[in-house]
């Protein structure tokens, strides 16, 4: 199949026309663009709520796992302290 240099020119307008209307859609639907609602704020703010939960119930989830890694830490200490001695 052999494309003449004029259907190939007419190819890549016709790419670049497109991307060049679908970015203009998308500024034009941007909805950072559009007004704050009460709703919007309303929901921000419980997102923002529901972020910092999250974000303490990783951290205790992380303090909880540190711990655990200390206390096997410390038990393979000891065994390896109580070996040590029994040879």
């Amino acid at each position: 199949m052999n494309i003449t240099q004029s259907t190939k020119t007419t190819l890549v307008a016709a790419l670049i026309a497109g991307c060049l209307s679908s970015g203009a859609f998308a500024q034009a639907s941007d909805p950072a663009a559009a007004p704050v609602t009460h709703a919007d704020k309303k929901a921000a703010k419980e997102q923002s709520k529901a972020d910092k939960k999250a974000s303490v119930a990783q951290a205790k989830a992380d303090k909880k796992k540190t711990d655990a890694q200390a206390d096997a830490d410390k038990a393979s200490a000891d065994a390896n302290v109580k070996d040590a001695k029994k040879q």
